[in-house]
């Protein structure tokens, strides 16, 4: 992987470093292991082996990261055990070795890590961006472990035979035998004598230096005596055509020449070695053996040295322990040059010869039984060691001048100047100036998505909304849209009833509440107004009282009957009365009913067990009423209570109430006592049911509900018109301040807008559907209170107030210079999800939208693990706003240029107070705590366990990590934990001041809260943590073990056989309604219907055999009734007799009879489905069911929908989602199974969610989001969340593990560059456009507060702006010119959008696009090339290279995409040379930026090779070659050969060149034909467009073309939307710029034609 045949030793690891070190500064947690028993397949390499060894004793040396040595083989117990208890996301291997015996051991590697439930990622193929690190990966499934059950004894015997111990010979030449146990054996004796030469020890390199080269002379001298001695005549005979090898003195030559390359490693400094010029000469046959011998000795001598700990060794310049390239530059100077004469016989100098001397008599004395001569001369002998091939490395064409193209531009200077300054700049005769393209200035003439005119304004567009279309079609459709908008809106909103926001002038309400304010007595009107208020209120409450005078016998029968039930129905009531006073006389009744529930119960129980259930709803009463009523609470009602509590049992609670001290001595009350203490009662059993802090006081500001603390903050904000980040969990009530806000700016003004950013297109139109269920405002014609844009809808985008949008169509306004007055209208901007800022795809989208509003923003999510960092972040950007802003103003105000017209609207909309303060409203806790189960299946029967927080904690993790903030218990979760605590530790000194009785917080306390508890949890924990500093850990171990879980494993073919089983099993335990969380698409569908056919299934058991007979009896009968109707015409009835007449209404009551008795029949039996009838009445329920008629698979959903099932993943409609998402919201259907589509905001709340599938893609943050949906506020008291068959160590993980860190995308791209550079040149308010792009480019998140990362921006954007001039986009004045509007409209598809260019400026398509003689119709030949051509460019879908092992016959899929035409392909290389050049160029320019110091240091372990202690030697100077050119390569890249001109080949780049400069070719916009990935294999594209236009199928895309449904179907419709937008383009194009030209007419009429086709129906 990283290394080919010139890599050197110390760039080797530099490289491993790199790769390394990527991983760490993305904040991955890894392990590394080496297999034991793999380093026997490593010795027929000893270069390879001895690598090895190095690697795993400088990585555990020299850097933190954890290296596990201690398992034999892949297949070992250890490391089965290892896998079960660490549980990796993955584990990265490569699919390929160095030999095909590693290949087959790392195939046998993959097989058993999937067999065992873990994912693997590819080491081959992987690529970076500044967050994170792709790769392919395979996800475990069911057939993995039947393959590796079904060959493990075959695989086992495989894996014993790659890794057994071969009989440790190696031949050194080919009669020369070498014992490997001798060399081991050698080197040990070696090690124990050198030890005594040098008793302090020394550094790592001279001490392998000096024992290789002893142990290799002692051992090649001897063999070679023992060869000569035992060799006969025969032998002689037969060794003729052998080579001859070097003697013993020809060896000691050698080893004189390694040890004066150490001598040299020792001293010089890397920046010296790295200018060493570059040899092409080879060892000879005769040298190789001896070097792989001394390859060997190195390696035994490491492994030994390892677990030395009595000798002081210096292992930190392991990487560097010898220099291959720098050791043939000696060879070939001491057997070439130096012979040649006195004048190139080059001093060492006295420090070097120092250290060679030292080195070389060392290397005597440990072979002091044989004489190898003293230290110099070092070449004794005339033996060639180096073939005579061409020796040095020939350099190619001279580089070009060094220097940028000036630009003068005003942005270019404000952003880069500082870093402009210190670089070299061309002059203007430079014929890299003199050469640039010139194209005419690029000028907008119509609207890209339309082909409007720009002249023709959106704001004069006639409103869509209204339905004041002339098109009759067109009014109808939007009329069922806004039909359908409002009947999805009322499935969201609790009430059905639209708010009514009416035009109000702000300035004329403010002067009348002044007013008001300033009068002292109130008018008569207002009195008037008062009482007729108090009459309401009065009558209302005595109708209430009515109310209730009829319900309350009947409400205490049934508690007392049924508690659970009476309690519900009592409860219910409640929520519909207003009256306190009628609600408290209903608590009380409710009190005393449920007391007498209780004492039955006991009187029934005698001295048995007692179900405590029924005392917690007493307790509950009591805590109800002293929380709500205590105004309304009299001595009587406190005496009653007081009894109440002693008759429990709990006498301190009730002496705490009464005040009294003394106790009572009432016998009877002993029988109804819970026998526990109050404390204890109220965390264990009353546990979900504690109340919480809630205020009490209504905020005028809100009607339905009062709000907390934290939500009036937010409403505060939005009133003083600040920005806010808003963090808290799910369903916790955040969304309301967005549409507090709307209503806001749709009060103050017809012209201030709201723009609502949503992640995806389903949350799109959940808002939609809220705005219209909430909102309707009597506007003047052409506006509308809500529009829609996203990618492939747009509707009312400039002429609605609210628009509801995703990230990029929002991008696309804020940088459009035709919308900078709609910008200005803009109040607020509210961003939910806004944690989608950290993102894979698009997240710099959100960055830039953040970055370019000037107006205040909330920004909502719940799971944004750094808010801290994040509201800083945002405040710098409005900071910067503000004083861009007063900029403006001044500038302005200087110019003295008064804005009329238009800018009337901005004046009228900034009438408000700005602020530009943003506040951090943070909020963790949720309304209902969450408890975990783990789900096993057992001999066809369930066991679920709880499973308790804690229990995922280890003590490692506790002392790195300490304890998760949001690792949150439950109360009944901390009692749990304390009696474990004591059970574990017996003599723990604070048992007593933790026991729940005792508790400062619980102590004599008649109403715990959750606040109280949350206190103690906290407690608890600190005290955990420090048992482990009290040195507890084997305590602290024996908790956790006593806490966790035993789940049983089972086979996936069991889990999901059962799965249905497992639905009933919540089913009974009423936990449903659930959300099913599964990542494969396919598993979704198949889960859903699996549970669904178990109910037909039951369905059947349980039905009578003659109900099918009874049904077929009915059906005859109805239709023979309805045959018999038809006869009489229902419009000529009064022509009919009377006996007709009684006839036909004879006939209709029948009929009536029969549907209502075939309707009984056939409705389905309670048992037998899960949908609650109650939930939807018949006619919604059909016509929501009406939007899946023309579905695929329809009427299958509808089926299922009537059972109470549902799926739902991305593959789907947003007709067939949308059903699926209204029914679960009405509580009409129970089990949904569900993609992460589901994750993402959607409203969907539940009681349960269950985890049923391990997944690579199941982390941290995805469990978060949706284990969020569990827990229905109002509904629910607490939330469940089930792991079925997850391994435990994966739920442990996912649990303790913290979401990942905002830290930002690398936020630019050429094409956003051009974008900003057209905006500034082509908007009407160049200040606005101006302040806009700076601030895109200034403030990127990922370079907040990092200086170095704020230079690489720069760096990179001054590489954008030189490939824009020298490609034609830009001129040198920073205007666009030629094609920039085309490139910036498809700036999503970067490079394609540029080679695209580069293909119509050669005229390719022309040549194509050729009809058929005669006709205007293209041939399908050509649009099957055209296809094809688009395919290479866009919707580029890589294979893993092993794929190609693969070929095979597929159905009907060619699978891999074949090469472009050769022209077109011509036009690609030719594009990729120039950019390739553009940018070596710019890197050369650009390298005097690097930290140099930092370049000189191993990235991972920060090993230093600057060397301090350099005095210059005479040789060294002359094996520099100063000639070679190497200012922006890595010195480390220097040793293996590599100079500037090699980064004009884009492969190397990234190997190459300097790392501190922070741009590699990753964000270079070249398009590769062919990639390979790091073992040099071709990666093949997926030729899943050309595929489908050609057979249209998705199912074959699924099975040939390795895509999910999902994925594919997703694809390709992003394909076609790219087929759209060039098809819009050529059209504006052509049309508009080059109407003339025939060639690119052709053009348009096949792009056109191609669009026809029907790519994705």
């Amino acid at each position: 992987m990283f290394l080919d045949v010139e890599t050197q030793y110390l760039n080797f690891f530099y490289q491993i470093e790199c790769f390394l070190q990527d991983f760490t500064e993305k904040g991955a947690k890894y392990v590394i292991v080496f297999f034991k028993d793999a380093e026997q397949m490593y010795l027929p390499c000893p270069h390879f082996l001895f690598l090895r060894t190095a690697l795993i004793e400088h990585l555990r040396h020299n850097t933190g990261t954890t290296v596990h040595t201690e398992f034999s083989h892949c297949l070992s117990s250890k490391w089965e055990i290892f896998l079960k208890n660490s549980y990796p996301y993955f584990i990265i291997i490569s699919d390929i070795g160095l030999t095909s015996l590693q290949t087959d051991y790392l195939s046998i590697l993959i097989a058993h890590s999937l067999s065992k439930k873990i994912n693997v990622v590819l080491a081959s193929g992987q690529e970076y961006d500044i967050l994170r690190v792709y790769g392919y990966h395979v996800q475990s499934v069911y057939k993995h472990r039947l393959f590796f059950q079904k060959y493990e004894g075959d695989l086992r015997n495989a894996c014993e035979n790659l890794v057994k111990y071969k009989e440790p010979f190696m031949c050194l030449y080919e009669h020369l035998k070498l014992s490997l146990k001798r060399i081991q054996k050698e080197v040990c004796q070696t090690i124990r004598l050198l030890k005594q030469l040098w008793p302090e020890g020394s550094d790592i390199r001279r001490v392998v230096c000096v024992l290789a080269c002893a142990v290799g002379l002692k051992i090649y001298s001897n063999t070679l005596e023992n060869a000569n001695t035992s060799v006969g005549a025969k032998t002689k005979r037969s060794a003729r055509g052998r080579s001859k090898p070097l003697s013993p003195e020809e060896a000691a030559d050698l080893c004189r020449m390694q040890c004066l390359t150490v001598a040299f490693l020792l001293h010089m400094p890397l920046s010296q070695r790295a200018q060493i010029r570059i040899m092409k000469s080879c060892w000879t046959k005769q040298v190789l053996p001896l070097i792989k011998m001394q390859q060997l000795c190195m390696h035994f001598a490491l492994t030994q040295l390892s677990d030395t700990s009595d000798w002081k060794l210096d292992l930190t310049y392991l990487p560097d322990l010898n220099d291959d390239s720098l050791l043939i530059n000696l060879a070939h100077y001491y057997e070439v040059e130096y012979i040649k004469g006195l004048e190139l016989k080059k001093e060492l100098g006295k420090e070097m010869e120092n250290e060679y001397q030292c080195l070389w008599d060392t290397v005597t004395k440990l072979a002091a039984k044989y004489s190898f001569g003293d230290a110099f001369p070092i070449r004794k002998t005339s033996q060639l060691f180096l073939e005579q091939k061409q020796t040095f490395k020939d350099y190619e064409a001279e580089i070009p001048n060094i220097g940028l193209i000036p630009v003068k531009s005003g942005l270019v200077e404000d952003y880069a100047g500082d870093v402009l300054k210190d670089l070299p700049v061309l002059e203007s005769n430079d014929p890299a100036v003199t050469s640039l393209i010139k194209y005419k200035e690029f000028d907008e003439l119509c609207h890209w998505h339309s082909g409007r005119p720009l002249t023709e304004e959106y704001e004069r567009i006639r409103c869509n909304a209204d339905a004041k279309s002339k098109d009759p079609e067109e009014r109808r459709q939007i009329q069922k849209l806004q039909t359908f908008r409002h009947f999805y809106g009322s499935t969201l909103e609790d009430s059905a009833s639209k708010l009514i926001v009416h035009q109000e002038d702000v300035s004329r309400n403010t002067n009348a509440a002044v007013k008001k304010t300033q009068k002292k007595h109130k008018s008569k009107a207002e009195r008037i107004a008062e009482e007729n208020s108090r009459r309401l209120k009065a009558k209302e409450e005595k109708k209430e009282q009515e109310q209730w005078k009829a319900l309350c016998v009947p409400t205490q029968k049934e508690i007392k009957a049924n508690l659970t039930v009476g309690i519900d129905r009592l409860e219910k009531f409640l929520k519909t009365l207003k009256s306190k006073s009628v609600k408290f006389t209903v608590e009380m009744t409710g009190l005393s009913a449920c007391l007498e529930a209780w004492k039955e119960h006991c009187r029934e129980q005698g001295n048995k067990s007692k179900d405590l259930s029924k005392a917690v709803q007493v307790m509950r009463r009591i805590h109800i009423l002293l929380e709500k009523y205590q105004d309304l609470l009299e001595k009587p009602h406190l005496q009653k209570l007081t009894r109440y509590l002693r008759l429990l049992g709990f006498e301190n609670l009730a002496c705490s109430l009464s005040g009294q001290t003394e106790e009572s001595n009432d016998q009877s009350i002993s029988n109804y006592t819970v026998e526990v203490g109050p404390a204890r009662f109220q965390l264990q059993y009353m546990d979900y049911y504690l109340l919480r802090e809630e205020r009490n006081d209504p905020d005028p500001r809100v009607q339905h509900f009062i709000p907390d603390t934290w939500q009036r903050e937010l409403l505060d904000a939005v009133d003083n018109n600040e920005s806010a980040v808003i963090v808290a969990p799910t369903s916790s009530g955040k969304t309301y301040a967005s549409y507090y806000c709307m209503e806001k700016v749709l009060k103050m003004s017809n012209d201030g807008v709201v723009v609502y950013v949503a992640p995806t297109k389903a949350l799109v139109n959940q808002v939609v559907g809220t705005i219209y269920s909430r909102f309707t405002k009597k506007l003047p014609d052409g506006l509308v209170v809500c529009g829609v844009f996203t990618r492939d809808y747009r509707n009312d985008v400039m002429n609605s107030q609210i628009l509801v949008t995703v990230p990029q169509c929002l991008e696309i306004l804020m940088l459009s210079p035709r919308c900078q007055e709609w910008t200005k209208r803009i109040q607020y901007v509210i961003f939910d999800e806004v944690h989608c800022l950290g993102g894979e795809i698009g997240a710099e989208v959100w960055e830039h939208l953040l970055v370019t509003i000037r107006c205040p923003f909330l920004a909502l999510s719940a799971t944004v693990s750094n808010p801290e960092h994040l509201t800083e972040w945002l405040q710098s950007v409005k900071r910067y706003w503000q004083r861009a802003e007063n900029r403006i103003e001044r500038s302005s105000r200087n110019s003295g240029n008064n804005f009329t017209g238009k800018c009337k609207v901005k004046s009228k909309v900034q009438e408000q107070k700005k602020s530009y303060r943003v506040r951090l409203v943070l909020y963790e806790e949720r309304y209902n705590d969450l408890e975990k189960y783990v789900c096993s299946l057992k001999d066809g029967d369930f066991i679920i366990e709880h499973c308790h927080p804690c229990a995922a904690l280890t003590v490692n993790h506790i002392e790195n990590y300490g304890i998760p903030s949001d690792l949150s218990l439950s109360p009944r979760e901390s009692i749990q934990l304390y009696d474990t605590m004591v059970k574990v530790w017996q003599k723990w000194q604070r048992a007593q001041e933790l026991d729940p009785e005792e508790f400062v917080s619980f102590k004599n306390k008649v109403v715990i809260k959750k606040a109280d508890v949350r206190k103690y949890e906290q407690e608890l924990k600190k005290e955990l943590s420090r048992w482990i500093v009290l040195g507890q850990t084997q305590k602290v171990n024996e908790l956790l073990e006593h806490l966790k879980p035993k789940p049983v494993d089972c086979s996936e073919q069991e889990k999901w056989k059962h799965f249905a089983s497992f639905v009933d099993k919540l089913h009974e335990m009423d936990k449903l309604p659930a959300i099913f969380f599964i990542f494969n698409v396919n598993s979704v569908e198949c889960a859903a219907k699996n549970v669904f056919f178990n109910l037909l299934k039951k369905q059947k058991s349980e039905r009578d055999p003659n109900t099918e007979r009874q049904k077929e009896r009915l059906r005859d009968e109805l239709r023979k009734v309805k045959k018999m109707l038809r006869k009489f015409n229902p419009q000529d009835t009064k022509k009919l007799s009377s006996s007709k007449m009684e006839d036909m209404v004879c006939l209709l009551t029948t009929k009536q009879q029969l549907e209502k008795r075939l309707k009984r029949l056939t409705a389905i039996p309670s048992v037998c489905t899960y949908a609650d009838s109650k939930a939807v009445d018949e006619d919604t329920l059909w016509k929501i069911f009406h939007r899946l008629r023309f579905e695929r698979r329809g009427y299958l959903q509808q089926m299922m929908a009537l059972r109470g099932i549902g799926y739902h993943h991305g593959s789907m409609s947003a007709k067939a989602r949308q059903v699926v998402e209204m029914l679960f919201r009405l509580g009409y259907i129970k089990v949904v199974t569900a993609t992460s589509t589901l994750a993402l905001g959607i409203n969907m709340p539940c009681k349960s969610v269950v985890f049923a599938e391990d997944s690579v893609f199941l982390d941290a943050l995805n469990y978060r989001q949706m284990s969020g949906r569990a827990g229905r506020r109002g509904q629910d008291m607490i939330g469940n969340v089930f792991f079925y068959d997850i391994p435990l160590p994966k739920v442990e993980r996912l649990m303790k593990s913290n979401v990942p860190q905002l830290k930002g995308q690398f936020p630019l791209t050429v094409s956003l560059i051009l974008r900003l550079m057209l905006l500034v040149a082509k908007a009407d308010d160049k200040a606005d456009a101006r302040a806009k792009a700076l601030s895109v480019l200034k403030h990127s998140l990922m370079s907040f507060r990092k200086e170095r990362y704020a230079e690489i921006l720069k760096i990179y954007f001054m590489f954008s702006l030189q490939f824009l001039i020298k490609e034609g986009y830009l001129d040198q004045e920073g205007n666009p010119m030629g094609f920039a509007g085309l490139v910036t409209h498809l700036y999503y598809y970067e490079p394609s959008n540029f080679v695209l260019v580069s293909f119509l400026v050669k005229g390719l398509f022309h040549k194509l696009c050729q009809p058929i003689k005669g006709s205007t119709v293209f041939s399908e030949d050509v649009l099957e090339k055209l296809v094809l051509i688009l395919a290479n460019l866009f919707g580029r879908k890589y294979l893993p290279a092993c794929s190609m092992k693969y070929k095979r016959t597929f159905c009907q899929s060619k699978v891999f995409l074949e090469d472009l035409p050769q022209d077109f392909a011509d036009a690609v290389n030719e594009y990729n040379t120039k950019v390739e050049e553009n940018f070596a160029h710019f890197l050369l320019t650009t390298a005097k930026l690097a930290d140099i110091e930092q370049e000189y240091r191993l990235p991972l372990s920060k090993t230093d090779f600057t060397s301090k202690n350099w005095h210059g030697s005479e040789l060294a100077s002359y094996l520099m070659d100063n000639t070679k050119s190497i200012s922006a390569i890595s010195p480390f890249a220097c040793l293996s050969g590599v100079v500037d001109n090699d980064l004009f080949h884009g492969e190397i780049i990234n190997k190459a060149v300097l790392r501190s400069l922070g741009i590699n070719v990753t964000n270079c916009p070249l398009l590769y034909l062919t990639k390979y990935d790091n073992q040099g294999r071709r990666r093949p594209l997926n030729a899943y467009a050309l595929d489908f236009y050609k057979h249209g199928s998705l199912i074959a895309l699924t099975t040939d073309n390795w895509l999910n449904e999902g994925d594919a179907y997703d694809a390709l419709k992003d394909f076609s939307l790219l087929i759209k937008s060039i098809g819009y383009d050529q059209l504006v194009l052509f049309n508009i710029q080059y109407s003339s030209s025939l060639k690119q007419l052709k053009m348009k009429q096949c792009f056109f034609f191609f669009l026809n086709q029907n790519i994705t129906e």
